[in-house]
Formats: C-alpha cells, structure tokens, sequence
C-alpha cells in the first residue's frame, strides 16, 4: 500500500492550484507581449508576473480554503461522501465557468480599451440588443465560443481525471494522521497568506500594482477578478457631459482659461513664470497634509485654551488664509483633493479606492528637476492612497514605518515627532530641490503620545465643561492638538539648522476639520452643519522668501498647489479646479465647494452665505448666514444670491465630475 503523508484532498487542492496558477501566468504572458507597446524588458516583465502571482493567489486561495472547508465537514468531504464528491464537481465547475467567461471577456476588454475588465461593462446589459449586435458584427463570436466550451470541458475533463487518480491512492495511513492535520493547518495559514497578499498591515490591493510604474505594467499585473470587484461600488461614479458643457462658460471664466473650448472641454491652464520677479531660486517646497488641524480647536483663532502656541507664533511671519475650507471630510478625499486639485466627488466610497480615475495630473510634476518625496509614518497602502500617488507623481520616493528606525508608537505608525526628524534626515542629504510631502497622524485617536517626548511635552487638565465649550470632548483629545503644535516646533527648529532651510517653503494644511461644538467662536451655522469639519487653516512659512500676510478671502483646498507654484514662481499646468489665489484679480468673488458624499449633499460657500441642498433635489436648498446668528429673510434679494449659489454648486459638482474622468496625466481633458 502506498504511503502518502498527504491526504488525497491535500495532493488534490495542490494539483489543480498549481494548475489554475499556470493557466493565469499563460494569460498574462499573452496580455503582456501582445498587447505592450513600450520596449520589453525581463524586468519589467519579472515585476509584472511576480505582482500577478500574488493576485491570482487570491483567487486561488479562496477556492483552495474553501475546498479544505468542505473537507472538515464529515458529509461534504470531496473522497469520503457522495454528497460531498457532487458539492466539489458543483463549485469547481462554477469556477470553471466564470473563470472562462472573465478571462474571455477581460481579453476582448484589454484589446480594445487597454485596461481590465471592469464593472462598468455591466452598463452594457442596458442596451442588450445594441451590445450584442455590436459583439456579433467585430467579433468571431461563434469561434469565440467554441474555444470557451472546449476551455470549460477540458478544465473539468481535468478536475475530474485528477479526481479519480487521487481516489485510487490509498488515504489510509494512521502514522500519517496527525501530519496530515498539520498540513491542512500549513495549507489553511499558506492560502490564507495568498488572499492577504503581503507581510503588511493591510492586504494586498489593486494599488500595488502601480508602484511598477507603468500604467501598462499595473494593468498587465492585476486579473479580471480583482479589477471588476474592485470597481463594483463604483459603477455610478459617472459624469453628464451636457451639464458639463451648460457650466463651460461659468467654470472657464472663474478660472480664467485663456482659450476656451466649450467643443472639446478644455480646462488646462499654462502658468508662465512671472518675469518681473527675481529669477527662481528654485525653493524647495515641503507640504505638511496635518490631521484634523480643526480651525475652531486652534487658538489661531481664538480658542482661549491655547492649544497651538508655536503655530500662532509662527503665523504672524507667514501667508496665512483663515478662511480655507476641504471640500470633504475624511484624510483620503484631503489627500485626493491636495494633490490633484479635484475634489473627491465619490459618493459611495473615496475617489482614491476606484480604479477607474487612478490617473489624474498633479501640478507637483511641474516641478522639474526636482526630487519627490511622501513621507507618512504609517502605510500608504490605506484607502489605497499608494496608487494614487505612485501612478501620478513622477519618480516619487515614498518612506513608510517599514523605513524607518524607530518604533512604532500605534496603529498609524511612528509618531509625528520622529516622522519630522526622519524626513529631515531624508531631506537633508538632498543635493537638488526636492517637493516633499509630510501626512501627520497624531492628532487622531487614539491619541497616542511618545513616552519618550513626555519627559518635556507636559500634558494639561481642563474641565469638562469648559472642554466642551470651546470644542474638545476630552483633555486626551486637546493634549493631542497641543502635541501636534509640539512637534511642529521641534520640526521648524530642526531644519532652522539645515542648509536647506533659508530656502525652503514649508506649507501646513489641514486634511480635514473637525465636527464639534464651535459656538462660542464662530456663528451656529458652523456647528449646526458641519462646517467645522471643512474649516482649516492653510499657513505658508517662508521668512527667507515670503512677506508675511493675513488673507480672510474664501479659499479651498483645490487652491493648495497652484497657490505654491505661483510663490516658487514656477512654469506650471494646472488642470485642476484651484487657482492661484496670490495672482487673482478679484478674489471677492471667491467660492468654496462642498461635497458630502455621506450625507449626498452639496454646499457652497461664496460672500457671507453657504447653502447646502442633497444631490439630484434641488428643491431641498437652504441657505445660511456665516456673518452672525440672524436668520435669512426671504425676500428678492436673498431669493437672487440662493439661486445664483445654486447655479455655481452644480457647475462645481458637474466640471469636478467630468475633469475627474478626464485628467489622464500623460493626456488631455
């Protein structure tokens, strides 16, 4: 009899594993040589098969648990029940099936639009008829056919040949038993790992695929499966381009393109150099994206518990906007909308997590002849904010905690404090100007602070009432505002010593607010909706390169980049919705954008007035006052500001969604 210390399900699983995985590689290779219009390199062609493997683990590994599954359960064992042996020829040939049809229609797919087969082909079964006719009149669809029963039948034909060798084997080996439990743990935990995909502490996400840095090569490296239940809660992320087109002449006035186009929805603009300053010394620019840097919480603007000392200090020698709003809430639609000056009109989830809109331009590319930088001290594999900034930023170095030499302090990474002194170490040994961005962390919960940093931060108690009255629902969650005013000291008296520094804009942006209790500050309006959550300042310390000045006009957080590359005085394209603030004529009739994309609503703030009203309701429009507590009278006149702030809502909500899908990086819109 022979001795076989794995089980016939064990040997079984592995067969057809292995069988699956080859099958997967034979596509992919064809996807790359047929379809790669670039050069052919083995490393490239290395990288993109090494990240496909660990997306057909996936696949695979669901199959292969599941098929272990059934094996623990006495009566669905696949070689011991009749029940069971029909449950495995069921779900193999289910998998057998969909496996040919995604393949089949991923293939056609990629020919003909060059990325994977995504949910948004279901909008097809729509118009059922015309999508068929259309497939009957290009494709060979007969032969296309035949070779997807014959690949289903010979697939089977497979399973169950390997089926009935293995139940010919002998499985009855008690020596054996106990290492054949062991295996079924080693093959739980190895399959498990398949469908996790990597040593992080988040799995393996479509995102991954483009640090290749290749749209092709990401495309290549992902599989029909992941890239269709990847985009499935995105079907609806969609434009109206005749609404787009209505907007044009508003939204290319605001932003004043030179030459419009209302027939091909031009909105690049080309930013020359302004020739009567200086010649550019070519600042450096470093970005700090700051967590929850809430206006109302900051003592910037009155707080009476003096929660950010140094930042105060150091406004008073900087551009400082008190009037900057994110249009969303959230640090992945912050991020999104800092760096591609778009905000994340998604409503489901954040624009970052669809694969469909990864490629966007950014302005941080009309930085030439500088080195990119993003440091985080957690895992930009979050909200898939990796794809985003991998795919789109040029030759971008990013430092995550895996980077760094210093422990962790929590579930976000290392602390703010040593993220800030592991960045300037980056940036110091730099020998060409250099974009850096710095996302801090602290300032959420849990709240954490560094032991090591309490031997000279002293926290402080409050009150709880008086906590609540000006904004904080903890002294936890004020010593942590009060840590990140710490650690911005520590960092601005850090690089104050580096050669660097006299040439260096350093910009604080908050990633979003906060929602709270901001009466005794602001006027209700800001606590009643919301605006709390969208209210941060934006602080530009330069003292080497930048008059200091206060500006209260409307500013959003699209404006971010494009107000830097006006003050580095730089060439740039921007074909985002911020504008250089610096450089317009008339910011009165400034305006800043809402998107909730939780609540489905809308707002606008322009003037004194913010009105607010749910997607696709118009009738449900409100409007508020943002000067004092005084109701809106209904009269002609607000009647006329609520209807012109409607009209500009929609024409916001309308362009952002059409450039969104538009702003390919290495195309136009």
């Amino acid at each position: 009899m022979q001795k076989n210390i794995l089980s016939r399900l064990q040997r079984w699983i592995l067969i057809l594993s292995a069988t699956f995985f080859l099958l997967m590689a034979v596509a992919r290779i064809f996807t790359f040589t047929l379809f790669n219009t670039g050069a052919f390199t083995w490393k490239s062609f290395g990288e993109v098969m090494w990240m496909g493997f660990r997306f057909d683990a996936r696949d695979v590994g669901i199959m292969a648990i599941l098929m272990l599954i059934l094996g623990a359960i006495k009566p669905l064992h696949p070689f011991q029940k009749k029940l069971g042996k029909s449950v495995a020829d069921t779900l193999w040939f289910i998998a057998i099936v969909l496996f040919t049809l995604f393949y089949a229609f991923d293939f056609g797919h990629f020919a003909y639009l060059d990325v994977r087969l995504n949910a948004q082909t279901l909008d097809f079964l729509h118009n059922t008829r015309i999508s068929l006719g259309m497939m009957w009149e290009t494709y060979h669809v007969i032969w296309i056919l035949v070779g997807m029963i014959i690949c289903i039948w010979l697939s089977f034909f497979w399973v169950k040949y390997t089926q009935r060798m293995i139940a010919r084997s002998a499985d009855r080996q008690e020596p054996y038993r106990k290492r054949r439990g062991l295996f079924s743990i080693i093959y739980f935990l190895l399959f498990g790992f398949g469908i996790f995909g990597k040593f992080d502490q988040f799995p393996l996400r479509w995102s991954d695929a483009f640090s290749l840095n290749s749209d092709f090569n990401a495309q290549a490296a992902l599989n029909p499966f992941q890239s269709f239940f990847s985009t499935l809660a995105f079907r609806q992320s969609t434009y109206n381009e005749e609404k787009t087109r209505e907007y044009y002449p508003l939204i290319a006035q605001y932003l004043g393109i030179e030459h419009p186009d209302s027939g091909q929805l031009n909105y690049n603009r080309h930013v020359v150099p302004d020739t009567s300053l200086p010649a550019t010394t070519h600042p450096n620019i470093i970005l700090v994206i700051s967590e929850s840097f809430s206006a109302y919480k900051s003592s910037l603007f009155g707080n009476p518990l003096n929660s950010t000392p140094f930042i105060d200090q150091m406004a008073v020698k900087s551009i400082f906007f008190d009037h900057m709003y994110t249009p969303g809430f959230g640090t992945a639609r912050g991020v999104w909308t800092t760096i591609t000056g778009l905000t994340d009109v998604e409503q489901n989830k954040t624009a970052s997590r669809n694969p469909q809109i990864v490629d966007q331009q950014t302005i941080i590319n009309s930085f030439k002849n500088y080195g990119h930088y993003y440091f985080i001290g957690g895992s930009t594999s979050w909200a898939n904010v990796k794809g985003l900034l991998e795919n789109n930023i040029d030759s971008l170095h990013i430092y995550e905690e895996k980077d760094y030499s210093v422990p962790r302090l929590d579930v976000w990474g290392i602390s703010d404090h040593n993220l800030f002194t592991e960045a300037n170490k980056v940036l110091a040994k730099q020998n060409r100007p250099f974009f850096a961005v710095i996302q801090t962390a602290d300032n959420h919960r849990p709240y954490s602070i560094a032991a090591e940093d309490l031997k000279i931060f002293k926290k402080v108690t409050v009150p709880n009432d008086t906590l609540l009255k000006y904004g904080f629902t903890s002294n936890d969650e004020l010593n942590a505002f009060r840590y990140f005013d710490y650690n911005v000291q520590h960092f601005i008296e850090t690089i104050q010593k580096e050669p660097y520094f006299n040439n260096t804009i350093i910009a604080f942006i908050g990633d979003h607010g906060l929602v709270g209790n901001a009466e005794a500050l602001f006027c209700k309006a800001y606590t009643a909706e919301g605006l709390t959550k969208n209210h941060v300042p934006f602080i530009i310390y330069a003292p080497q390169l930048v008059k200091p000045a206060k500006h209260t006009m409307l500013a959003s957080q699209v404006d971010v980049l494009p107000v830097l590359a006006g003050i580095a005085n730089i060439p740039y394209t921007n074909t985002g919705m911020g504008r250089d603030l610096l450089h317009v004529k008339d910011t009165t009739q400034n305006m800043a954008f809402i998107f909730e994309g939780e609540q489905q609503q809308l707002g606008l703030l322009k003037h004194h007035y913010f009105v607010t009203q749910l997607i696709g309701k118009p009738g449900k429009m409100k409007i508020f006052s943002l000067e004092n507590n005084a109701p809106i009278p209904k009269n002609a006149l607000t009647d006329s500001i609520q209807n012109d702030m409607q009209i500009w809502m929609q024409a916001f909500y309308e362009t952002t969604r059409y450039i969104t899908h538009h702003n390919k990086k290495n195309g136009n819109n």
